[in-house]
């Protein structure tokens, strides 16, 4: 999931509440999104089983194998066409390029969080994101927020203030999570009526493969690139990164076709929930009880922003309702 975002930017792909498919679908399409937010939420098991490869490594490789996956799913979707035209279109290439760096700064401090560590931290970042991107559309989109999300917005502001005081010092790696994946998410919001996920992954991957292959060039050149000493285990298990990347994408834009956006969202707390159950019963990770008081804060602000989204999702079902009576 680490990367759930990516996946989030063709909004028009998204069911209203009232436009859900039949039983079927909609059973179907919880599946999948379990399936997408599950997988997201095992990443820090598989980052783990990629040691010695630093994070600056795993990054620079993913990318590299991402663009192999994402230039075969263009291949069978015949959309080669559409990828030219992303590239040839400045509204559209120039935020894709800035989504690539922000999504880059993301990958990589979410997998250093994790190789040294604080997996509790990186999950925290992902239970603030849904507030700071209430917040980046009040300070940025000019947007009015409902009594509910100014609640969350305020207690998710005193949680941050707790665990400060919990670390010790700022919970950097949790806010710059939070705030790479709101400014991701803001502007492929913008740009995501005009692109389709595939194509916009594989322009993200472009952007960023010539600086990646330049990594792997200079670790190759200190001697600790580890991808091609390691043995074939090794190897592989880096190259899976590309598939790793893209199923959950896959999945996730089979849930969005099926099922209602209220679904959807409360579907995304399902990834930083596993992540940090994996890292305090498998990882280890020490959480005193002064970082569950902060945790707890922050659930709270999400139990909020929750309810503010069902009553939204109620209303407008009713509205729907009485125009069709």
């Amino acid at each position: 999931m680490t990367e759930k975002q990516i996946a989030d930017s063709p909004a028009p792909t998204r069911p209203s509440d009232a436009a859900v498919g039949s039983r079927p679908a909609k059973s179907a399409g919880l599946l999948f999104g379990i399936g997408a937010y599950g997988l997201w939420g095992l990443l820090p098991l598989y980052f783990i089983t990629l040691a010695p490869a630093g994070p600056v490594e795993i990054v620079a490789d993913r990318v590299l194998f991402s663009l192999v996956v994402c230039f075969a799913l263009i291949a069978v979707m015949r959309s080669w066409r559409a990828l030219g035209t992303a590239f040839g279109n400045g509204r559209v290439f120039g935020p894709l390029a800035l989504a690539a760096a922000l999504i880059a700064v993301n990958w990589l401090t979410y997998t250093f969080g994790v190789l040294n560590g604080q997996a509790i931290e990186a999950a925290l970042g992902y239970f603030i994101n849904p507030l700071v991107s209430v917040l980046l559309g009040v300070l940025i989109l000019k947007e009015r927020l409902r009594p509910l999300q100014w609640a969350a917005v305020g207690i998710g502001t005193l949680a941050v203030v707790v665990l400060t005081v919990a670390y010790g010092q700022v919970p950097w790696i949790a806010l710059i999570l939070a705030f790479s994946f709101g400014f991701y998410g803001l502007v492929k919001n913008r740009v995501g009526s005009k692109v389709d996920a595939v194509t916009s992954l594989t322009v993200e991957t472009v952007v960023l493969a010539p600086l990646a292959a330049g990594v792997v060039v200079w670790l190759a050149a200190a001697g600790t690139l580890t991808l091609t000493g390691n043995g074939a285990g090794h190897f592989w298990l880096l190259a899976a990164s590309g598939i790793i990347t893209a199923t959950p994408l896959l999945f996730f834009g089979a849930a969005a076709r099926r099922l209602p956006m209220t679904t959807v969202g409360l579907l995304q707390y399902i990834a930083p929930l596993t992540q940090f159950v994996l890292a305090v019963t498998v990882l280890g990770e020490h959480m005193p009880a002064e970082r569950w008081v902060g945790f707890g804060i922050v659930w709270l602000a999400l139990a909020a922003l929750t309810a503010d989204m069902l009553l939204v999702s109620r209303r407008r079902r009713t509205a729907l309702r009485s125009r069709a009576a």
